[in-house]
């Protein structure tokens, strides 16, 4: 299998038109308002989310440079493998944010606690449900020191494309 391909279902809007000052997860954007437009064809796919207070959004770092394997991530001054990051440079530029769903608009999706680029292309949304998603993390490996930064922690630029 030499490539796959994916289209968007939507396109994600947020405060955050540039990388740089971006909150590097949601937890770090707590209370940033933003809206996911579904694309028509998809609507139909909406019926029944509005029942879920979060949703996972998986997405297409459209604006990070090319994949790197070893990369220097925003909370620690070390070099780090990429799949033990969540750096957005990767061979697959894929991300995930858990958001608050407020409410659903026809095809509009309000949302909270975003920390993604204005316009990033949406390629899939799920249920967020604890019992599913939630496990207890017996080790944290190199961020085990740096988590603390998080609150404090925004995209300097590095992973941006040139």
């Amino acid at each position: 299998m030499d490539e796959i391909r994916y289209k968007p279902i939507g396109i994600i809007y947020s405060p955050f038109k540039e990388q740089k000052g971006t909150p590097i997860q949601p937890t770090a954007a707590k209370g940033v308002d933003g809206t996911v437009e579904v694309f028509p064809e998809c609507v139909e796919g909406l019926k029944d989310l509005e029942g879920f207070s979060h949703i996972i959004l998986i997405y297409h770092f459209h604006l990070s440079k090319k994949s790197l394997l070893k990369v220097k991530p925003f909370m620690d001054d070390q070099i780090h493998g990429v799949f033990s990051t969540r750096a957005p440079s990767r061979p697959n530029p894929i991300g995930i944010s858990i958001v608050r769903l407020i409410k659903i608009e026809k095809n509009i999706l309000y949302i909270q606690d975003v920390d993604i680029l204005y316009g990033t292309p949406l390629l899939d949304i799920k249920p967020y449900v604890p019992e599913f998603d939630v496990r207890a993390a017996d080790k944290k490996g190199w961020l085990e020191k740096n988590v603390s930064k998080l609150p404090t922690s925004k995209d300097d630029g590095r992973f941006q494309n040139d």
